[in-house]
């Protein structure tokens, strides 16, 4: 029974840590979303495509310009929402790792970006958008999470980890062969 409640807890926390950062996702996309499409087609509503914006033939210029600006609103969602709770590993290293592996995230959603317009040729609004913020993004949102939980917020030492490991002055603690307390180094 306790197996199943460990595993139970493990899961509602995963499931915790995915629904904070698809809605801090969201709020990125807000951002992120308008400001390509009004640098590429000047219309930030993404209703239709309304003209030339200033960067039409620069779309990845774009894409670098709008993920950038999201990914400033982002971090800070997930680093005081999301992971609020995983330890702190220093403001500058969270920030540049973080930044790091959002050029990754930006880079799949660029090729897919760049898949669309320079080998199939598609140049509309709705092209654009459902290469580098569907299915460029959603790629680059699964190894944003996988990577965020594995090299930016490290995870912090679970309480009933740190119940159940043993003093080392407590019977549990000494060396089965001699009885003495464990050998520090």
């Amino acid at each position: 029974m306790k197996l199943v409640t460990t595993l139970y807890r493990q899961f509602q926390h995963l499931v915790h840590e995915v629904a904070k950062f698809g809605l801090v996702g969201l709020l990125g996309l807000v951002v992120d979303l308008p400001i390509y499409n009004w640098l590429v087609f000047a219309n930030p509503l993404v209703l239709a495509d309304s003209g030339e914006g200033m960067l039409h033939h620069k779309p990845l210029t774009a894409k670098l310009i709008s993920t950038t600006v999201a990914t400033v609103v982002t971090y800070f969602g997930n680093r005081y929402w999301t992971w609020r709770h995983r330890e702190r590993s220093g403001l500058h290293r969270e920030y540049v790792l973080f930044f790091v592996l959002n050029g990754i995230g930006l880079l799949i959603a660029a090729g897919c970006l760049a898949f669309s317009r320079y080998v199939l040729d598609l140049h509309t609004w709705l092209s654009d958008n459902i290469a580098a913020n569907f299915i460029g993004l959603g790629l680059g949102t699964l190894f944003r999470f996988w990577s965020y939980r594995k090299f930016v917020f490290k995870e912090e030492i679970e309480l009933d980890e740190a119940e159940h490991t043993p003093a080392p002055d407590s019977p549990a603690a000494l060396d089965d062969s001699t009885g003495d307390l464990p050998a520090v180094r």
